[in-house]
């Protein structure tokens, strides 16, 4: 998944990108709130890591015009500011959770997998599709009870498409998901991920909807 991280701080923004794309999301990192502003105008990323003392546009006003615009991106506002009136302000002008510096990273990336998974209306921290299991916490996936070894690549491919069932997406919109800024991308790179998917799972698991893109259906006939 494909995260937006808003921190003003070199070292703590550098930081805080290596750990979460060791985590295993796609990561764009800004340093101010008018480049964030800019960046969510893509609509690409699944969640918002923000800061709130932010240079050119301060982080609780970002947040204000994102809601103010209908974008209903998670929002984790991530802050050395640990009033309590703070943290009524933060969760009150739309930010979906809120975490005090220092802290620890792998809280964090649990925290932003609770986020994304319930923005996608699934409660259970285990993702299952007809006979696919899905374990974003463990990086694992399992197939009829089997375990299933995928590269970092395919399992974030498979996450977005589970997380979409019942849902066509166009290989833009996977590539999206999967790549970040700076990244290179293959022109095939997504149907070559599909084809290894359906290799090491089944080839019906994932339609080729012609002209458009890819679907995982929830049901064998949807």
């Amino acid at each position: 998944m494909r995260l937006l991280v808003v921190e003003d701080d070199p070292l703590l923004g550098d930081g805080i990108k290596a750990g979460l794309t060791q985590a295993g999301f796609a990561v764009d990192w800004v340093q101010d709130g008018v480049a964030a502003a800019l960046a969510l105008d893509t609509g690409s990323q699944a969640a918002v890591v923000l800061d709130l003392g932010l240079p050119r546009l301060a982080g609780l006003e970002l947040l204000r015009r994102m809601r103010s615009a209908g974008n209903k991106t998670p929002v984790l506002i991530l802050t050395a500011r640990d009033a309590t009136e703070d943290r009524i302000n933060g969760l009150d002008s739309g930010a979906d959770d809120y975490m005090v510096k220092p802290f620890d990273l792998h809280e964090l990336a649990a925290r932003l997998r609770a986020l994304i998974r319930r923005s996608a209306g699934e409660a259970a921290p285990v993702l299952r599709v007809r006979e696919v299991s899905l374990d974003p916490a463990a990086r694992r996936v399992e197939y009829k009870g089997q375990p299933v070894e995928l590269p970092a690549r395919e399992f974030a491919l498979l996450h977005a498409l589970m997380l979409g069932a019942g849902r066509v997406f166009t290989r833009e919109q996977l590539a999206e998901k999967l790549y970040a800024w700076g990244e290179e991308v293959e022109s095939n790179a997504i149907d070559v991920h599909i084809h290894h998917l359906r290799r090491k799972l089944a080839p019906q698991l994932i339609r080729t909807m012609r002209g458009v893109g890819y679907l995982m259906p929830r049901e064998p006939d949807e």
